[in-house]
Order: structure tokens, then C-alpha cells, then sequence
């Protein structure tokens, strides 16, 4: 059984592969059809042989037919005007009749398979009533007899059957067209999907490296700055130097930890950081020698923790701009604020403040920017004023992560000096943005 289904299916793609030859045997088969039938005439108890002999313009009309039949796909509509016409002429002059029409029957099936149905109905109405009518009126026989009938029967259910083979066929069509689509649709999204992770890893290591290598560039520069004359302090600098390290080392082994799982990543064993742990972050600045003030008004507010994420990145990012590039005086100033159903998260800065020499006995976060100076990690930007984020992945990061939750970004320099970061967040988030 499974062999006899192989060989069918094989021959079947074969006939595909080959339409031509697939007619030629259609054509072949229906001259055979037509020859038998052209010996045959109705007797009592059916059809009977013997009696009736084909004419030779009837043979030759059979052959011109069958022939034509081969070419049925390339020209479906010269086909059957072809079949059509010998048709006619053979039910108006042939005595006794062949079935030439069978010829005419199956053009205008394979007209009925490949054209839309308002061309169908128009062009199998018009075959049926010149074939019927010419039987009718020019044929050798009454035109009540059942061989006018049958013409008239046949060429109604090649149409009717062509039109069911050509819906059958769109119908299928379409269905393969709404899987590839569908197909195409989740490869796309995949892809999208991907995409939109990479960037997401690519904002947040650019946040962790960018935030802790700064301060330990910092806190390095401090160290190096004192280490001769203020040993305890130079000890200070350098304990801060190895908490900012280990907590970037412990932040991209989870990221690096999450790229290599294979199948979904587990939770993670701590809480990704928000505004909760705000003062924890703005106490790492200050201790790198940039005073910060903070100023909130979210009335306690827990906002969503793709919101809150977004707003502790973006002052994390901000922050560390001002550490690098405002100058070794400059100052920021954070605030969170609530209104309506959006957060709004400002950062400020003051920009470089003049040059002027070190007075001996700075405080711990005047010589931490002068170190920092001497570490060429502030003041890339001092002669215009501004605290412009180097390279832009900072700034575009932050437009990133605000524009994906339908919020607002704005940066620039303020009048009189200094540079402005404000994030509006909405603290309504789409489904599937709460990552």
C-alpha cells in the first residue's frame, strides 16, 4: 500500500513537472472517446454498434479537435473558439453526428479552471447556447432528442466544474499564502525580539562599565593624588575603588550569567536596582567627590518596575556624565517628581566653574576632582561650558530606554552654563514593556 501511494505521488509530480505531455494524453483520451462514440447510436436498451459509420470529414474534424486539446493551457480561450467552431460545423452538416462537442466540453472546462467566474459564466453561457441552438435548429435529428440535451447538460457541468476546480485552487492558495505569511510574520518578530534584547544589554553594560569605571577612574585618581601625604585617606579611596569594582563585576557576571543560559532565565537572587536604592547611588557620587542634591516629590511612590529601572539608569547615566566631563567644581542636582500619571526625573549641573589654583587642605572631594583632572576623566568639555556626554551612547541609551515606554527626553545645555537631563515617564506602561 505504501508503494502503490510513493508511485502515485511520483507520478503525479511528474505530470506536473510535464503539463504538456499530461495533455497529450488528456487529447489522446479524448479522441479515442470521440471515435467510439461516433460508431455508436441509441438503441432500446442503450447504446449499439454496427449500424453507424463515421464520415471522413467527421474523422478529420475528431483529429483537428484532439490535436487543439494539447495546447488547452497556453491558449485556454483559442481553444475553445477553436473547439467551437468545428463543433458547429460537424452538429450542422455532419449525417450522422460525431461527438466533436466533447472537444468544445473540455476547453471550456480548462476556459472555467483558469479565468474568474464573471468571464465563466459569460463565456459557458454563450458555448451552451450556440452549441445547443445550432443542434437544435441545424441538427439531422429533433431538437427535443436527448443527444441536443446532453450538450446542453454536458457544457453547464464543465463550466459549473471548472469554476468549482479554480475556487478549490484559490481557496488553497490562500490558505499556503497565510502560512508563509504567518511564517515570515514570526521570523520577523523573532528577529525584532532580538534585536530589541541586544540593545537592551548593550544600554545597561554601557550604564554599569560607564557609572563604576568612572568613579574607580576617580577614586583611583584621588588615591595616586594623596598617597604620600595622607596615607588614611589614600587607604579610603582605594577601599572605595575595590566596592565600585566588585559591584560592576558582580552586575555584568549576571548579565554575562543571563546570556549564557539556553532556555529561560531563571529570577534573578537580587532585585534589579530603582529608585529605592536611589541614595545608596547618589552616596556613591559624593563620595567620588561630586556633591549631589536630591530633591523628591513621588509621595512614596512605587512605579512600575520597567519605570523605575528606566529612571534609576537614567540618573545613574546622567550623574556619571557630570563626574566626567562638567569640571572638577561642578555640583548636581536630582529631583523626582510626581504629576498626574507621569514621573518626572530631572539632572542638573553647573557646568565647570573657572580655573584657579588648589588652596592647600581641600577637602576630601576638591582634591578627589583634581585627581580626577590629573586622571583626564573631567574637564573634556570645559572650555564651552557644558557637561556633553562622550561619544553619545549615554545620551542615546537614555532616548532608548525612555522612548520604549512612550515617554519624553529632553538634554541640552542650560543658560548660563551646565547641561539638563529631564525624563517624563508615564507610570502606565504597555503589556510586555514591565522588563
Amino acid at each position: 500500500m505504501t508503494s502503490l501511494a510513493t508511485g502515485f505521488a511520483r507520478t503525479q509530480r511528474w505530470l506536473r513537472e510535464h503539463p504538456l505531455a499530461f495533455d497529450g494524453a488528456i487529447a489522446a483520451t479524448a479522441m479515442v472517446c470521440m471515435v467510439i462514440g461516433s460508431f455508436a447510436v441509441n438503441g432500446e436498451h442503450g447504446p449499439e454498434f454496427g449500424s453507424r459509420t463515421p464520415s471522413a470529414r467527421s474523422v478529420v474534424l475528431i483529429a483537428l479537435v484532439a490535436a487543439a486539446l494539447v495546447f488547452r493551457r497556453r491558449n485556454p480561450m483559442g481553444v475553445l473558439v477553436f473547439a467551437g467552431l468545428l463543433s458547429v460545423v460537424e452538429l450542422s452538416f455532419g449525417d450522422p453526428s460525431a461527438p466533436v462537442a466533447m472537444g468544445a466540453v473540455i476547453a471550456l472546462y480548462t476556459v472555467a479552471s483558469r479565468t474568474d467566474r464573471p468571464t465563466t459564466w459569460r463565456v459557458g453561457l454563450l458555448t451552451m447556447t450556440v452549441l445547443t441552438g445550432t443542434a437544435m435548429f441545424y441538427g439531422s435529428t429533433p431538437w427535443y432528442t436527448q443527444e441536443n440535451l446532453g450538450i446542453f447538460a454536458w457544457t453547464g457541468m464543465a463550466a459549473a466544474a471548472g469554476d468549482a476546480v479554480r475556487s478549490r485552487r484559490a481557496f488553497v492558495d490562500a490558505i499556503r499564502e497565510r502560512a508563509e505569511r504567518a511564517e515570515r510574520t514570526r521570523e520577523e518578530e523573532a528577529r525584532r525580539r532580538v534585536a530589541e534584547e541586544r540593545l537592551r544589554i548593550a544600554r545597561d553594560l554601557h550604564d554599569v562599565v560607564a557609572h563604576h569605571i568612572a568613579l574607580v577612574n576617580v577614586q583611583a585618581g584621588v588615591a595616586a593624588h594623596v598617597m604620600d601625604k595622607r596615607p588614611d585617606q589614600a587607604k579610603e579611596a582605594l577601599a572605595h575603588v575595590r566596592e565600585a569594582s566588585r559591584s560592576a563585576l558582580n552586575e555584568l557576571r549576571a548579565t554575562v550569567g543571563l546570556l549564557r543560559q539556553s532556555g529561560d532565565p531563571e529570577a534573578p537572587t537580587e532585585p534589579a536596582p530603582g529608585l529605592g536604592v536611589l541614595d545608596e547611588l547618589v552616596t556613591t557620587f559624593r563620595q567620588a567627590g561630586l556633591p549631589v542634591e536630591v530633591a523628591r516629590a513621588d509621595d512614596g511612590l512605587k512605579p512600575p518596575s520597567a519605570v523605575d529601572l528606566a529612571a534609576y539608569r537614567i540618573i545613574q547615566e546622567a550623574l556619571t556624565n557630570v563626574r566626567k566631563h562638567a569640571g572638577q567644581e561642578a555640583r548636581a542636582e536630582v529631583s523626582v517628581i510626581r504629576v498626574g500619571q507621569t514621573l518626572e526625573v530631572t539632572v542638573l549641573d553647573n557646568g565647570p566653574a573657572p580655573e584657579r589654583p588648589p588652596a592647600a587642605g581641600n577637602a576630601q572631594g576638591n582634591t578627589a576632582g583634581n585627581a580626577g583632572n590629573a586622571g583626564n576623566t573631567a574637564g573634556s568639555s570645559a572650555g564651552n561650558g557644558v557637561a556633553q556626554p562622550e561619544g553619545g551612547h549615554g545620551l542615546l541609551g537614555m532616548r532608548e530606554r525612555v522612548t520604549a515606554l512612550g515617554g519624553r527626553l529632553s538634554a541640552g545645555p542650560r543658560y548660563g552654563g551646565g547641561f539638563r537631563v529631564q525624563a517624563i515617564l508615564p507610570l502606565t506602561v504597555r503589556p510586555g514593556e514591565n522588563r
